[in-house]
């Protein structure tokens, strides 16, 4: 069983429905006790950082949530929104604190030119940038789907793949059990589904 964590924010649905067509079973959950039966947790997320944590936090969900990534080491992939929320800090709509499961800063999107706009919205390509699980059998660049304003500044060693938007952005980390991509796995068709069956079959 997969737990896909309800926070109240985010296309819950759409990733339930991806993991379904991979032939897996998987649950929209904000119970940490229905959660900590499973095998492996999915973050997703659209919104605001500050509405993320703080959603989080008035479910009671920070701490059982802790528990189950960096004391039971559960494999858990973030997810766009749920991407960020695994870092330290956020300045979107002022400063915030992560879950701090990665070292890391989201911050604002800076392209360096007035040609690109933000939200970086559409199908960019990612390029590799480390051995990671999640884009084994994918071809290197490939084509995935972003839409956010801000981005993850995090440490070189466990960045695993980048896209370039003015400047080359972290796309996808790895770090011990912990995973997160920017993009849109559930929105990216054939490679996105490949990167989310990596996941579910190999993590």
């Amino acid at each position: 069983m997969i737990g896909i964590i309800d926070y109240g924010l985010g296309n819950l649905r759409s990733v339930l429905g991806a993991v379904e067509k991979l032939g897996q079973s998987g649950v929209i959950s904000a119970n940490p006790g229905e959660l900590s039966g499973c095998e492996k947790l999915i973050l997703p997320g659209v919104g605001a950082f500050g509405d993320g944590m703080g959603n989080l936090a008035a479910r009671g969900m920070i701490e059982p949530l802790n528990k189950l990534v960096r004391l039971d080491r559960k494999p858990i992939l973030g997810i766009c929104l749920g991407f960020q929320l695994l870092a330290e800090t956020s300045e979107e709509f002022g400063a915030h604190e992560g879950l701090g499961w990665i070292p890391g800063h989201v911050k604002r999107i800076r392209p360096g030119t007035d040609a690109l706009r933000v939200p970086h919205v559409g199908w960019n390509d990612f390029e590799k940038a480390g051995d990671c699980i999640l884009f084994d059998d994918i071809p290197d660049p490939a084509l995935f789907y972003f839409v956010h304003s801000y981005h993850l500044e995090t440490d070189p060693g466990i960045t695993v793949g980048t896209c370039t938007y003015g400047r080359p952005l972290c796309a996808a980390v790895q770090s011990g059990n912990v995973f997160g991509t920017q993009f849109h796995p559930e929105k990216s068709q054939q490679y996105g589904l490949k990167v989310l069956q990596n996941f579910l079959e190999r993590a």
